[in-house]
């Protein structure tokens, strides 16, 4: 299965969810500036305009207006950006934290995708999954899934991530017992 399309039910799973999620209160813990509006994606669940008037074919009514789903759109998420994030060496680190799966960050550079292809196969074995951090393009995301060879990779940023484990590179896999490059 493609990894673009993997990234896309999991966006799309996880916007299902927002209608049972809708009623709870909403606290902001952290607000980069380059908060994009939830305005969109909630539009599709909230739309109730269906037409009710069926054809003699008796065809199943029809939304007056379609609902645009941003999140379908994966060009709506770039540029991705993780301030405080760069490309370069990271230090083993032991640790003992709770992660219940081993994950990975990295970006569309060149280090990246050259640590990606080296590593893909252990990422496989220990079932990581991955953190896209930095990319400009479309180009880029085609790419890294390209390189990716099956492994789960989501765009995201990864600051405030980054600043709790007191990281400040990538590309990285980070385990419950440690930081590695």
């Amino acid at each position: 299965m493609n990894p673009v399309n993997c990234g896309l039910k999991a966006i799309l799973l996880f916007l299902s969810l927002i209608p049972a999620l809708a009623g709870a209160a909403l606290t902001v813990i952290y607000d980069s500036g380059d908060t994009k509006s939830i305005a969109p994606f909630l539009e599709a669940f909230n739309s109730t305009e269906f037409s009710l008037s069926q054809n003699q074919s008796n065809q199943a009514p029809q939304l007056l207006h379609p609902p645009q789903l941003g999140a379908a759109d994966i060009e709506s998420l770039l540029p991705i950006r993780s301030p405080g994030l760069t490309p370069g060496l990271v230090l083993p680190e032991n640790h003992d934290r709770p992660f219940a799966q081993p994950f990975f960050l990295i970006g569309s550079d060149d280090l990246s995708k050259q640590w990606l292809l080296e590593n893909r196969d252990r990422l496989k074995e220990v079932g990581a999954v991955g953190m896209l951090v930095q990319a400009d393009t479309l180009e880029d995301l085609r790419r890294i899934a390209e390189i990716s060879g099956g492994l789960s990779i989501m765009p995201a940023s990864a600051t405030d991530l980054a600043e709790a484990l007191k990281i400040s590179h990538y590309p990285v896999l980070i385990t419950a017992h440690g930081i590695e490059q």
